[in-house]
This record gives structure tokens, sequence and C-alpha cells, in this order.
């Protein structure tokens, strides 16, 4: 029988998917689920599914290519790094993997029975996402991927599960890291002056009280610099309350070119005055989004601000804000600016909270808007236009 295209097409997507989900990143983990529903859906589209092939059972092929090239393929998916079932309508769930049977048998999941009936029911109700398996370990959070296929007019779903605990805790603990290392920086550069000042004036008071000294101006600024060093303490304080208390969204249908023009109108004569020039534009008319009206004007404001910092030395400042659907149907808005752009290795930086590449920025703005468009289910991301400056895009 002729060996052809599909199964050599299904044969490198399917080590290369190996590949990819060794990697310790969960980017590369996503690539390589993604490569492996694309070379199984290649190979399942060619013949019907078989149970896996133990290694020990492979033998030479004696009758030409395809029988070894089928058989390499059971095994790259035997040994594929993820947990990988096969479910047909019936309700019966097929391992695919060693490692979903070793998460069904004794030492993995605790209910092995009420994880079947779980990714049984994502399966019919076609969602993915985010899981928490109680295993012998404790628990675990793992990433379920779904892909539907028709097999000789079967309707089946390839179910894929990966471990996400070990990366969403290391992750967790660099962002803890992080958090505890600027509050630390920032409450140490207001306290250290505090109380040296608050010694130096008390050594003051005392040699007035002596008679030995005026210690009235000096006093007074001691005093005084310690009032403002506790006021941008406090103000620090203030904007970690902002950035721990944000109000849950209230989610309604917004007329995207409403929401441009109230911004124009609110922004515009502010860059025209600064002898600038704003552009807002609308590649499709009638575009409308779920989310709330207050907090998406917010994170489209706050950027505007960044846009307008970011400019303040340009002779000529332009503001370039546009709504346009991308390829899926996504709504995609971007703010971009013809500043110098955010500093080469700083790209991720400017997101973490506290964290200003601007002299004397409180470096919440940023950390602000991504929240507030996290939680309205967007994603807020910097690209690095050809033209220069900075673009920040909320794709929802």
């Amino acid at each position: 029988m002729a060996f052809d295209g599909r199964t050599w097409v299904a044969a490198a997507l399917l080590m290369a998917a190996g590949a990819a989900c060794a990697q310790p990143s969960a980017r590369w983990q996503v690539a390589g689920v993604a490569l492996a529903l694309g070379g199984m859906a290649a190979l399942l589209a060619r013949r019907p599914q078989t149970p896996p092939v133990p290694i020990q059972a492979a033998e030479p092929a004696t009758g030409g290519q395809e029988p070894t090239a089928l058989l390499r393929l059971q095994v790259l998916l035997e040994h594929l790094p993820a947990a990988t079932w096969m479910w047909e309508g019936g309700g019966r769930l097929q391992a695919l993997s060693a490692r979903a049977r070793r998460l069904m048998a004794p030492g993995g999941v605790r209910d092995a029975q009420a994880l079947q009936a779980l990714l049984v029911e994502r399966a019919r109700a076609g969602q993915g996402g985010q899981i928490q398996l109680d295993t012998e370990r404790g628990g675990e959070r793992w990433g379920l991927a779904l892909q539907a296929l028709s097999l000789a007019g079967q309707e089946q779903v390839l179910i894929v599960l990966l471990p996400l605990e070990n990366e969403l805790e290391a992750e967790r603990q660099d962002a803890w890291r992080s958090l505890v290392q600027v509050l630390t920086h920032e409450i140490m550069n207001s306290l250290t002056p505090i109380a040296s000042l608050s010694q130096s004036a008390l050594g003051l008071l005392e040699e007035a009280e002596a008679g030995q000294v005026d210690a009235g101006p000096d006093l007074r600024l001691a005093l005084d610099t310690v009032a403002q060093r506790a006021a941008g303490l406090q103000r620090f304080v203030l904007d970690y309350r902002r950035l721990s208390q944000v109000p849950p969204p209230q989610l309604e249908p917004v007329d995207v070119e409403a929401l441009l023009r109230r911004l124009e109108v609110a922004v515009a004569p502010a860059w025209v005055a600064r002898g600038g020039a704003v552009l807002f534009t609308l590649h499709q008319g009638g575009l409308r989004l779920q989310a709330d009206p207050a907090q998406l004007e917010q994170a489209l404001l706050n950027l505007i601000r960044n846009a307008e910092v970011a400019t303040r030395d340009c002779a000529q400042p332009k503001l370039w804000v546009e709504a346009k659907l991308s390829r899926g149907g996504r709504l995609r808005l971007t703010v971009r600016d013809n500043g110098p752009g955010v500093p080469a290795g700083l790209e991720q930086q400017i997101f973490l909270p506290f964290f200003s590449a601007a002299p004397g920025g409180s470096g919440i703005g940023l950390t602000l808007t991504r929240q507030l468009v996290h939680g309205m289910g967007g994603r807020l991301r910097h690209v690095r236009p050809l033209e220069g400056g900075a673009a920040f895009v909320l794709s929802f």
C-alpha cells in the first residue's frame, strides 16, 4: 500500500509535539498540544483508531514502509508527555497514552471514575481550560484541550491533559518575589529617612530644652521632611489598595464607536494645545463589545495618559487610537504614540506593580490597566511598531 503525505505530516507533527511538550515553559507545552492534536487528527483521518502498541511489541516491517511508520506513530503517541484520550459519542473513554493510564491508575488521581465523568462532561460541552485534579500528591492544576473529530461519520473528541501545577507555582513564586522586592524597596525608601529625621528632631529638641541652641528652624525642617515622606508612604499604600481592591466588572454591551467619540472629546484638546494631533479610527462600523463601560474607558484613558507622558519631549506629539476586528473575529483596540518607546529589555517589567520606566512614575498604571482588561476577559500586551514609539493592544 502506498504511504501518502498525510501520514508523514502526522509523524512530523507528533515528533515535534514530543519535543515541544518536553520544554519546561507552559508556552511550549501548549504548542506541543496543538501539534499533537494536528498530528493525531491527520493520522486518525487516514484509518480507524487502534490501541497503542507497547514498545516491546515493535518488530521490523516485512512488507514495506507503512507498518513501520504506523508503529512509530503509535510509539510516539504512547510516550507523548501528555495524558491523552479519545471519547466516542457512546460515552466510552479510551486512553491513548501511557500518561493517561498512569493518571487513572493507583498513585494517580484519587477518584478515577470522577475524572472520567469530568472529562466526558467537558467533552460533551466542548469546554476546555484549566481544571483541578485531586491526586495522591494533593490538588493539582491541569490544562484541558479538546479537538472534535469525525471518523467514518462518527463524532469523536480528542482529549489532552497537560500538568500546569509546577509551571504555575514557579510563576506565582516569581511574582511574589518581585512584589516583595518592590514593596520592601518603596517602604524602606520612606521609613529610613523618617527614622533618621525623627532621631535628629529629638536631638534638636533636647538641645533646645537645655538652652544650648535655637532649634526652631532646623526642627521645623526635619519635621516637615518627615511629614512629606509619611505622605509619600501613604500615597504608596493607597496605590497598592487600588490594585488589590478593583471591583468586579459589570458586563454589558458597549458601542465601540460611541466609546471612541467620548475618548476623543475628552483627550483631543490637551494634545492639540501641546501642538500635537490625535487620530481615532474605527475600521468597521457597528462594533459592540461585552465589557464594563467605565472600566474599559478607564483602561484606555490610562494608556492615553502613558502616551502623553511618553511624548512630553516631542515637538509634534501624536496619538493613534484604533478599533478593528482581527482574524478570528476578535476585537482589537490599539493605543499608539510617537514617543521614544519602551526601553529594550523592559517589555515585560513594565507590567510589574510599581515598576516605572518614567522618572517619578507611580508604576501602577499599566498594572491596573492589565488587571481591568483581564477582568473583562481580554488581554493587554505591548508591541513595538515598525514606525517607532510604543503601542498597547487590547484584545477581546
